[in-house]
């Protein structure tokens, strides 16, 4: 009756993706002591009413390497910009220069970086809690399929491929994490 079952591996793969991608971009808003523009994307701005990205009221450079600045579009939104940065957290000090907001980037300290070290663990835990739902999905649809006459054999392949995928992403988010983390003890 139900042989023609076919778990949508694809599926499973596309949304465990999704988490990987998730965690390339909370990975990419850590501060490591280099600029990045990336590090300004959690970053929101009530501007007109509204809280809107940093990414949308100006525009977001990288001068020199320890140097990223934003070139406010509407010099009314100025001091909101600076305000929206100062509470951030990022740990940035920003300085006015007419519409353009200068935010030199220190130096990391030690403690600084054991800290962020502990948030990018966080943060892979998150996308591996993220992952497990989606095999937990995946083995009820092979469960449910069981109960309407799957063979034990279909049953065990089918739970094979998931467990194979499940762990095949939990392997690149724990060489993500390493990587970060590594970036992150970097002097």
């Amino acid at each position: 009756m139900s042989d023609d079952f076919e778990l949508d591996t694809d599926d499973l793969k596309r949304r465990m993706e999704g988490a990987m991608a998730n965690l390339r971009t909370e990975f990419a808003s850590l501060r490591t002591g280099r600029a990045s523009a990336s590090m300004l994307e959690p970053v929101m701005v009530d501007a007109y009413g509204a809280m809107t990205p940093i990414n949308q009221v100006g525009t977001v450079n990288v001068p020199e390497p320890r140097m990223v600045t934003v070139n406010v579009w509407d010099k009314g939104l100025v001091g909101k910009v600076e305000k929206a940065i100062r509470e951030s957290g990022l740990g940035i000090n920003p300085q006015l220069n007419g519409t353009i907001i200068m935010l030199p980037i220190p130096e990391l300290n030690e403690e600084r970086r054991r800290e962020l070290g502990k948030v990018a663990g966080q943060y892979a835990e998150h996308a591996r809690v993220s992952i497990r739902n989606v095999r937990r999905d995946g083995m009820d649809q092979i469960k449910k399929a069981k109960a309407d006459g799957m063979s034990e054999d279909d049953q065990k392949f089918w739970e094979t491929e998931v467990q194979d995928l499940t762990d095949e992403m939990i392997k690149t988010v724990d060489a993500a994490l390493e990587t970060k983390q590594a970036e992150i003890m970097q002097v």
